[in-house]
């Protein structure tokens, strides 16, 4: 009996630690979650690398889960990874079939479109949900779809780089792209120009090689100076070097990049250049708990070998990097949520779908986790992520800092500090060095006289210059004056298109400012920005004033013209003559010489042709003679005679009084149409200026007229300055 009983007892013992591992995975299944879960990871090998951003993050997140035991507590979460060469999208089928019959509950990756795609197809043939945290196209609105992407969806991005462009309140843009896919990313601001006053130009990169110098040189020659880069982390570091060889890391340029991994490119080298560089970012860096886990992932990054040129700070986190780590944990939320859950071996070569695929896509896409980077949310129609926040960053000399935010429901909200920031001028110009720009004008800027040898701005005198020195002391920058090389204010040549003078030179960037008599017109207000006026002025005509003459001998003929002297001495032979004449007629003017002989047939008639002027003369002279009219006839060409030298006397006393006082000129002008009308006064202006820019744009039928009269005689009436033109004769 005793052998029997011990024989039982070790059956029974034997057959407890056979249904101990059932009894325990019936307990785990009775819970809701297996004990060993795999998740799947197909990374490129030549664009990650073995030890990549993303592979790395992959692994980080599994491993924080299984130490962390707060999300999982009883599930142990392994994974299986494959590398494949970029670009082959068969070997990404293959490496995926090969995880399907393992068994996954998730695939994560690959990041490029052809494979993604490939990997895509058999994940929705088979239900697994398939794990995105690149960017790709999305064609299809499935609805069944097994797709999920962490990254940030295109459109809204578009539309947070356009609300920036109106921020900063820019007319043209140039859009450099680095392959096609980024212009779908861009279509938002693609589409701006037939909706917005916009200009947009689009540019593409050398795509084999990462020489990007030549398009640079185009784009500087060409004066692009807002320029959009969509590129990744990689070309962005390559531009930026390459820019600053180009010398185009100056405040007159402002960068946006799309890249998200702006944040973690080396600045240091363009801090204190003076560009404008604006970015994205979607790395929660404001807090704690997301610092803590950067910090982590930072140690464990230093320990793997650096990845040679890639332009990034060592240990800082990538976005790929947080979006994956996001991507695993939100896999893991709707792990913790499902009630039962079995993954089963899959054959790519028998269509048997994962009997649990659609509830747990539907549990991922349903998931919220607020993660490294921010919370995250998905459209349960397609799987995107549309819901989210950026940082905007800027380059400051303390390096790059937040500026703003932006989401998809309020859009872009700035902070105050940066608005006050930008629009207090002293501060970006204090410890400055501008070089200046001015133009030989007195009493505005002249040669300083002494008996030493001057040099630098010591040489200079005037008003300008001292405004400038007053600017300087007040806001805090240093300054050379230079004058300017062509000795012009600035016009356009209309063949050429082409401006020169101070003008041309601000365009060029040869100088930073310009501090001279330059009017505001509004040909340059669109090509220079100008200050508040120091002096407001109107065009006025210049002429040259009479030399003064002493009186001559015949100066009292001056009061009549020459032709009314002559007319004056013709009516008076006309008149001689037809008293003459009329005399000769009436028998009233003849006379008996002999009185006393009242028979006498001898008669004569004082009005001789010599007494008839002796008559006019008189007359004219207000003497008068001894010789009267007797006839009716004669008596009344008489009176009108008297009546014409009384009219021709007084009007000549009066005009003699005034000839003794004032002298006149001999061509008044009192307006620009009496100046238009005559062509004895030569009159100009100063070449290549701002009133030689009126009168050769207007539309006034008079100034017109004056402009073809200048241009006529363009080399006898043009001046190169005012002092040539006070001191040219007439």
């Amino acid at each position: 009996m005793k052998i029997t009983s011990q024989l039982i007892t070790s059956l029974v013992f034997r057959f407890n630690l056979r249904l101990l591992p059932l009894l325990l995975l019936f307990l785990g299944y009775s819970r809701g979650m297996p004990h060993v879960l795999r998740f799947g990871g197909i990374f490129e090998s030549i664009e990650s690398g073995p030890s990549g951003a993303e592979e790395l993050a992959f692994k980080f997140a599994l491993n924080t889960i299984n130490r962390n035991r707060t999300l999982l507590p009883n599930t142990t979460l392994t994974y299986d990874i494959q590398r494949i060469n970029i670009f082959d999208s068969f070997e990404a089928s293959r490496k995926a079939c090969d995880q399907l019959s393992l068994g996954v509950a998730a695939i994560f990756g690959p990041s490029h479109s052809s494979s993604a795609n490939a990997v895509q197809s058999i994940c929705n043939a088979l239900g697994v949900p398939h794990i995105q945290t690149r960017w790709k196209h999305q064609v299809s609105d499935n609805r069944d779809s097994y797709y999920v992407s962490l990254y940030p969806d295109f459109s809204s991005l578009s539309r947070a780089i356009l609300d920036l462009v109106h921020f900063f309140r820019w007319r043209t843009v140039t859009v450099v792209y680095d392959d096609s896919t980024g212009l779908i990313r861009l279509q938002e601001l693609i589409k701006a120009p037939s909706r917005y006053n916009l200009r947009l130009k689009i540019r593409q990169l050398p795509g084999e090689t990462k020489d990007a110098k030549p398009l640079l040189k185009e784009m500087k020659k060409a004066k692009e100076f807002h320029v959009i880069f969509d590129c990744g982390h990689e070309m962005a570091a390559w531009i930026l070097k390459q820019a600053l060889a180009m010398g185009m890391m100056t405040e007159y340029y402002h960068y946006i990049f799309t890249t998200l991994d702006l944040f973690a490119l080396d600045m240091e080298p363009y801090r204190y250049s003076g560009v404008n560089m604006t970015g994205f970012r979607i790395l929660n860096t404001e807090s704690s708990q997301v610092t803590s886990i950067v910090e982590k992932w930072s140690m464990e990054r230093l320990q793997a070998p650096p990845k040679p040129d890639s332009g990034l700070l060592d240990g800082f986190m990538t976005t790929d990097a947080a979006l994956m780590y996001d991507a695993v944990h939100v896999v893991a939320v709707a792990v913790q949520q499902s009630q039962q859950i079995t993954v089963s071996s899959l054959q790519c070569n028998r269509h048997k779908p994962w009997r649990f695929g659609g509830r747990f896509i539907g549990l991922i896409k349903e998931a919220h986790w607020d993660g490294l980077t921010g919370r995250v949310l998905f459209n349960k129609s397609n799987g995107l992520r549309t819901d989210f926040d950026l940082d905007v960053i800027s380059l400051k000399e303390e390096g790059l800092e937040k500026i703003g935010t932006w989401d998809p429901p309020s859009g872009l909200n700035m902070s105050e500090t940066h608005k006050s920031k930008t629009s207090n001028v002293s501060d970006s110009l204090a410890n400055k060095s501008l070089r200046v720009s001015t133009i030989l004008e007195e009493p505005y800027v002249m040669f300083k006289k002494s008996d030493k040898p001057l040099y630098g701005n010591d040489r200079f005198e005037g008003y300008c210059i001292d405004l400038l020195r007053e600017l300087s002391t007040i806001l805090g920058f240093r300054y050379e004056v230079r004058l300017v090389e062509d000795g012009k204010y600035g016009a356009l040549d209309e063949a050429s298109a082409q401006w020169n003078g101070m003008v041309r030179e601000l365009m060029d960037h040869k100088v930073d400012l310009a501090v001279a008599p330059l009017a505001i017109t509004y040909v340059r207000e669109k090509v220079i920005d100008f200050s508040k006026p120091f002096m407001t002025l109107g065009i006025s005509i210049l002429y040259r004033k009479p030399n003064g003459t002493n009186p001559g001998v015949f100066s009292f003929l001056n009061p009549l013209s020459p032709d009314i002297w002559m007319y004056i001495l013709l009516a008076c032979l006309g008149v001689s003559c037809v008293l003459f004449v009329i005399a000769r007629f009436s028998p009233y003017e003849w006379y008996n010489p002999h009185p006393c002989n009242p028979d006498s047939d001898v008669v004569e008639n004082n009005f001789t042709l010599l007494n008839s002027f002796w008559f006019g003369v008189g007359a004219l002279m207000q003497q008068g003679s001894e010789l009267m009219p007797k006839a009716l006839s004669t008596r009344i060409v008489g009176g009108i005679w008297w009546f014409f030298t009384l009219i021709i006397i007084s009007s000549y006393t009066a005009n003699l009084a005034a000839f003794l006082t004032v002298e006149r000129m001999e061509s008044p002008i009192d307006s620009a149409d009496d100046l238009a009308k005559q062509t004895k006064i030569l009159y100009g202006v100063v070449e290549d200026g701002s009133t030689m820019t009126f009168f050769k744009k207007t539309k006034i039928s008079t100034y017109d007229k004056m402009w073809e009269f200048m241009s006529s005689r363009r080399h006898s009436v043009m001046v190169k300055n005012v002092e040539e033109g006070i001191h040219r004769g007439p």
